[in-house]
């Protein structure tokens, strides 16, 4: 993508379809008078009076507890410098959304406009009671310090500057692991700082406070080390100023343990990297490019252990491990700070965690085998979701120990369980899709690239690196609608009807005539038949000119589905295809099933949908637990319509009792696992959260999975193929570029899968 093309899609993202990227929304009724009686005048003065009496009441009767303040005054945006308050409103507003979808806390961004250190801190001051929490964000150094300083002494509410603390909290617990990990004590380390801002003093200081030795650290500026004789330097730089007589950073290097990279890309080198000690510990995290790319730096030496702040390499160091984490842990004991106990045991909760086995769906992100403490694996991946349940209890309960906290928690299963059901509908299973997808992307298939809607998918998989398109259709306008969006990549682009194509075309055509020449299929019609673009794909796919195959967004789902079946068939094993439809629900993603094929299952073929979906579900790395739906409830109804699927759990339940699935049950009594423990607890879904529905039809399946799309606005990732022997998979009709995108990814994954399957089968043969 060209800078300019990177700009507009930036500027699109932020402006459309409403500006900016967080909002306000009611969490109480208000349909009647009654109710706006009681959300304001008369009802609402009760609460005020109540909060008079004692201002802690304020937890209890407004969304004090779970608000925070991101602000900052712009003087020290990313990497953009001194740009303003009002420029610095979109990262506030960015930091909100990660604060929202990482530990469900919800933000007021605020940008203030004023340089004057005393001015900012009696602001802030001056609007705390509204808040629970302050984040301070992209203040420049040293006034950030004097200004975190005295909000903290000042204020009775967590505070942190997540610029210095951040990283600094990250970093320790990797480098915790490291140390371990290299059998090395961090009193004896000697340590390499380079940069002094303020990440780079918080991290420094919180080395020391878990051991590091002050005598060993040397820290590094612009102008070169920072030593003792040097004049003018900040209080904070004096700190960590030494006495060794070494000027520049290939001094510092020569023995060193630990270099920890705070400053600027490429300042490295491979001699430095040779000159350091044993099992050298490299954190490398200026962004976007690291003091030493993190590829020269492996190659460079075999025994180092090296993290960056990039997320395409092990060890990434990110502040979402951190700050999401740190707050809500806070916030839950209504904490009157966040101290250095608070942060110590952040660190400690984040390294331990990565030395416990890691769930199945961090594993399926990220392309492993599995996951396990090593020099690629020293802190937990931002996907991982356990740091919701470790991160802030432990916070908490170094809060509760140093004397900080002014809500103790009692009840800390309790507490975990509420943690874990706020992880909601954030979208982290698209995330985890895409990044798996981006792992081993494969050749992706788009009929109808012609369609601008199907192009502007095809670019971004391209340039997200989840795929390698393939682009089908009239050659002069794909290349037309590429220059209008500016998509310059060189992709092939194929169109079946032309001359070009021909000797392809009779080729394919050949093939498919031999396959089908004893079923009524003569030459000319299979030539006639490939100059159609979804059969010309779908031996493309066979054929190993392509992995896989997007089509269905201008055609009629029967009209694309028929050559599919045609040419590539069922999976082995296979005795019936199926759709399923993942539903981005507020409650958690749904999977429900059959959404577009089977237009009145048997009982048979619904024990084949069950597993069928099952496996998918497990493909995004989450344990199915389906219920088979209907209009009765185990045996209430003797109709057939009911009895299909009561066979079909009967069986299932003989066949395969590991299965968690149960019916046939009514969808509230499926949803509502109260309603079903109270009424039916023998049940195998009792006291479990159903995420699979199975529908005892296609009518109800494709009306529910609609509904849910239209009424709430849920994202839906499908129809996922299930049965294909092929990566194939069809779109609803006019599906838009994100839904294109995301059923892409879910094409490599086939692809991936299906690969696997072929490698494992061919090594047993």
């Amino acid at each position: 993508m060209s800078k300019q093309s990177k700009r507009r899609e930036a500027l699109v993202y932020h402006a459309k379809p409403t500006p900016g990227k967080i909002k306000v929304v009611p969490t109480k009724k208000y349909a009647t008078q009654r109710d706006l009686a009681l959300a304001y005048s008369p009802g609402v003065a009760e609460p005020c009076l109540e909060i008079e009496k004692d201002k802690n009441n304020a937890y209890k009767y407004t969304a004090k507890g779970n608000l925070v303040a991101v602000i900052s005054n712009g003087t020290a945006v990313l990497g953009l410098g001194n740009i303003g308050p009002e420029a610095s409103k979109p990262v506030m507003e960015g930091k909100g959304l990660l604060f929202k979808i990482f530990a469900d806390i919800d933000v007021f961004d605020i940008e203030v406009d004023t340089e004057n250190v005393e001015e900012f801190i009696q602001t802030v001051k001056m609007i705390a009671p509204t808040f629970g929490g302050i984040n301070l964000e992209d203040i420049k150094a040293p006034e950030a310090f004097e200004i975190e300083k005295r909000l903290k002494a000042e204020l009775d509410i967590p505070v942190m500057h997540d610029d210095q603390h951040g990283t600094a909290i990250i970093s320790a617990a990797a480098l915790l692991n490291a140390l371990e990990l290299s059998e090395k004590n961090i009193e004896d380390v000697k340590i390499v700082v380079s940069g002094a801002g303020a990440a780079a003093i918080s991290c420094t200081r919180l080395y020391l406070a878990f051991g590091a030795k002050r005598e060993n650290v040397v820290m590094l500026d612009s102008k070169g080390v920072i030593r003792k004789d040097r004049d003018s330097l900040t209080s904070q730089k004096a700190e960590f100023a030494t006495d060794r007589k070494i000027d520049t950073l290939d001094e510092a290097m020569v023995d060193a343990d630990v270099f920890i990279g705070l400053s600027t890309s490429d300042i490295v080198s491979p001699n430095m990297l040779l000159a350091m000690a044993k099992n050298p510990i490299v954190f490398a995290m200026a962004n976007p490019d690291p003091e030493i790319k993190y590829q020269l730096a492996v190659d460079t030496r075999d025994d180092i252990i090296m993290a960056t702040g990039r997320s395409d390499h092990p060890n990434q160091v990110n502040n979402v491990l951190g700050f999401p984490f740190i707050f809500r842990g806070a916030l839950d004991v209504r904490a009157s700070a966040i101290n250095e106990a608070m942060k110590m045991a952040a660190v400690k909760a984040l390294a331990e965690l990565a030395k416990e086995p890691v769930p199945e769906q961090v594993n399926i992100a990220y392309g492993e085998t599995r996951l396990t403490f090593s020099k690629e694996y020293i802190i937990p991946k931002p996907f991982d979701p356990r740091l919701i349940a470790t991160v802030p209890p432990a916070v908490a309960k170094a809060a509760m120990e140093s004397g900080v906290a002014k809500y103790p928690i009692e009840d800390w299963q309790k507490y975990e369980d509420e943690l874990l059901s706020r992880l909601g509908n954030d979208n982290k299973i698209v995330r985890l899709l895409l990044n798996r997808a981006r792992l081993n992307p494969k050749r992706v298939v788009f009929t109808e690239a012609d369609s601008i809607d199907v192009l502007k998918a095809a670019q971004i998989v391209f340039e997200e690196g989840i795929a390698i398109p393939i682009l089908l259709g009239r050659k002069d306008e794909i290349e037309r609608l590429k220059e209008e969006l500016e998509f310059d990549a060189d992709v092939l682009i194929i169109d079946p009807k032309s001359d070009e194509q021909l000797q392809q075309k009779n080729e394919y055509a050949k093939v498919y005539w031999e396959q089908t020449r004893r079923k009524g299929v003569t030459l000319i019609l299979a030539e006639k038949l490939m100059r159609e673009r979804n059969y010309f794909a779908a031996m493309m796919v066979n054929l190993g000119d392509a992995d896989a195959l997007i089509s269905g967004f201008s055609r009629s789902y029967p009209s694309v589905v028929k050559p599919m079946l045609e040419l590539i068939g069922l999976a082995p094993g296979s005795t019936r295809i199926a759709t399923t439809n993942v539903m981005m629900t507020e409650r958690e993603p749904m999977f429900l099933s059959d959404t577009s094929i089977n237009i009145n299952p048997s009982a048979q073929d619904l024990t084949k949908i069950a597993q069928m979906t099952a496996k998918v579900v497990k493909m995004f790395g989450m344990e199915p637990v389906m219920a088979m739906t209907s209009y009765s409830n185990f045996g209430s109804s003797k109709d057939q319509t009911a009895t299909k699927v009561r066979e079909a759990v009967s069986y299932l339940h003989r066949r395969h009792p590991d299965l968690l699935v149960d019916g046939e049950l009514q969808t509230d009594f499926a949803l509502n696992s109260k309603m079903l423990q109270d009424i039916f607890p023998f049940s195998k879904l009792s006291g479990k959260k159903v995420n699979t529905l199975i529908f005892p039809n296609l009518e109800s399946a494709n009306i529910t999975y609609k509904l849910l799309k239209e009424l709430n606005k849920a994202e839906s990732i499908g129809p996922i193929m299930m049965g294909m022997r092929k990566p194939v998979h069809i779109l609803q009709l006019d599906a838009s570029v994100d839904e294109i995108v995301n059923m892409t990814a879910i094409a490599v994954i086939d692809a991936q899968q299906k690969e696997k399957q072929e490698q494992n089968l061919n090594n047993k043969n």
